[in-house]
């Protein structure tokens, strides 16, 4: 007779302070087989606090693709295995993507268990747009590409979250304030749910000099959210006979449909067509 299979469980840990650790979480992590963990000294000291004695195994970012199909194949024979980070919510800007795109293409069941996350947390005490955001981890280490990352999100318009290490948080508000200019409105959200948790608002050169005038505020873990370009570019880049195209493709066709026919027949990017689609279907 065939083993049922396991489960996979993600489970969110704290970003600093304990008790936000759910009691669902700590329930998990007892009733599991094993816990894969990205850094096990630093999880057996968070699951001793929370009296969790399961085995735990180490699961980062140099195994994590040769372990993954071990992982699977313990859970298709039955273990339930549970996932965890060393804070926050797993495979944000930490492992286990592969982990769970194979037990997805292998129909094992997984169970999210939700919890904190830095870039959520910092966003909803940011004052910045949090209707639509797009998260980009950490930037690339080298200033070269770091600067090419940051200017291909010069014109994004939704407000810009980063992640950011204490020994890079200089040199990465100094590309800020080069590619974006000293005026963007910015936050810096740093050592989250901990004692020293600072969240400062202001433009990036603002910040820039905050940060330059007390080594203390280049300490910690760091979030980092940008405003996003205010700018609507697109009754901009739009000429009058683009405008009449898409207007009279609009009367026939859905808006995703007519920006992409436009875009062939003006060479227009679609991207702008669509926005401009969009802002007079509404109309």
């Amino acid at each position: 007779m065939a083993k049922n299979k396991g489960i996979l469980y993600v489970v969110a840990t704290p970003i600093g302070n304990l008790g936000d650790m759910t009691a669902r979480a700590v329930d998990v992590l007892k009733s599991v087989d094993k816990i894969a963990a990205e850094d096990t000294r630093h999880s057996l000291r968070l699951l001793k606090h929370f009296g969790v004695s399961t085995p735990c195994f180490s699961y980062h970012d140099h195994v994590e693709r040769q372990l993954s199909g071990a992982i699977v194949e313990k859970i298709e024979n039955g273990e339930t295995i549970a996932l965890i980070s060393d804070a926050g919510t797993p495979l944000t800007s930490d492992p286990g993507y592969h982990l769970v795109k194979l037990a997805q293409q292998r129909n094992i069941k997984v169970v999210p268990v939700p919890g904190p996350s830095a870039l959520i947390t910092a966003l909803s005490a940011s004052g910045l747009a949090s209707d639509r955001f797009i998260f980009e981890g950490y930037l690339p280490a080298k200033t070269i590409a770091r600067q090419k990352k940051l200017s291909s999100l010069l014109e994004e318009p939704r407000t810009l979250i980063f992640y950011e290490s204490p020994h890079r948080i200089v040199a990465t508000l100094t590309d800020l304030l080069s590619v974006f200019g000293p005026q963007r409105q910015a936050v810096i959200a740093r050592e989250l749910t901990k004692t020293y948790e600072t969240i400062k608002s202001d433009t990036i050169d603002g910040l820039y000099q905050w940060v330059l005038a007390d080594r203390n505020q280049q300490k910690g873990e760091f979030v980092i959210l940008l405003a996003g370009d205010a700018v609507d570019k697109s009754d901009q880049e739009v000429d009058s006979e683009t405008k009449r195209i898409l207007l009279l493709l609009l009367d026939e066709l859905p808006v995703k449909q007519a920006a992409a026919l436009a875009a062939k027949i003006s060479g227009v990017k679609k991207n702008i067509l669509y926005q401009y689609a969009l802002k007079n279907a509404a109309e």
